[in-house]
Formats: structure tokens, sequence, C-alpha cells
């Protein structure tokens, strides 16, 4: 019923990665139901938010176990790709890679896992802010918040100097 839905976010997801990435939408949407339904025990979806948080947590460890393997020494490790025009490349270290996300995403959970779930939930699969509330079960305000708390968490997480 959602596999259309789940597709498009994907698409969308996949749309804001980096250059190079080799995953497809449709790979994505079909590795994380795998992951999701694959398991001794059966699944219950009593919601729609229940779902939708298991299909963003799937597809975000997908995300980052992929820039694993690609960061495997085996697969070239931090070698880059070399473009014809070197006046493109951006500056070494300019942008976060979604392992260093990651990480700060973790210790957002810590201090604050309502945060976390709300990045999870609008990052990985690109949902609305009023979706995302709504599947929280928060005022669309409250929300609001808390996705500000989180940002500014993640970006000092995530700046050079932390």
């Amino acid at each position: 019923m959602v596999y259309d839905e789940l597709r498009e976010l994907a698409r969308a997801k996949l749309a804001q990665e980096s250059a190079g990435q080799t995953l497809q939408a449709t790979d994505l949407v079909h590795e994380a139901y795998l992951r999701l339904v694959d398991s001794p025990v059966a699944q219950e979806w009593h919601s729609r938010k229940y779902f939708f948080a298991a299909a963003a947590e799937a597809m975000r460890r997908i995300l980052v176990d992929n820039a694993r393997r690609k960061q495997a020494l085996k697969r070239g490790g931090n070698l880059g790709r070399l473009q014809a025009s070197l006046d493109d490349l951006p500056e070494v270290g300019s942008a976060p890679n979604l392992l260093e996300i990651d990480e700060a995403l973790t210790r957002l959970a810590v201090q604050d896992a309502q945060a976390a779930e709300l990045v999870k939930l609008r990052f990985f699969t690109g949902l609305p802010l009023s979706e995302v509330a709504e599947m929280l079960d928060m005022s669309e305000r409250s929300a609001a918040r808390l996705w500000a708390y989180a940002r500014s968490f993640l970006v000092i997480e995530l700046s050079p100097d932390a």
C-alpha cells in the first residue's frame, strides 16, 4: 500500500546524496522492506507512524552500511574520483559524510531520543514536518522547536572544531 510513497521518499533522499551513488531508490526500498519483514518474529505495524519510523531507520542503516562499504580498503578506501576539471572540486572536508552524520545522530539519541527520531524521519525519509509531528504525536509547533534544536545540535557536532 505504501510502496509508491516509500519509493518517492527514497528517490528524494538519494537525490541529496553525493555524486557517484550507486544505490537506486527501488533498491533502497526493496532492501529496507526485506530488513523490515525478514525477522524470525512477525512484525505488526500498529500505525503509519511505527511503519515509517521503522522504514526510516532501515533506510538510514542501509545508507550508512553502503557508505562504510565504499570506504573499505578493497573498494578504494578514502580515494576519490578525479574530475576532468580540478576547479570544480569542493574543498577537502567541506561537507560531512554520511558516517559522520550517523555518529552525530547517535550522540543526539543519547541526549534526546525524540529529537533523533524526528531527524531520522525528516532526513532519511524526507517527510514534511507536519507529517513527522503527526507521527510523533506532537503539535507542529513543538516539532518545529525540536527540529531547530536537533539541527543546531548536529551543526555543532559536525563542525570542524567539534
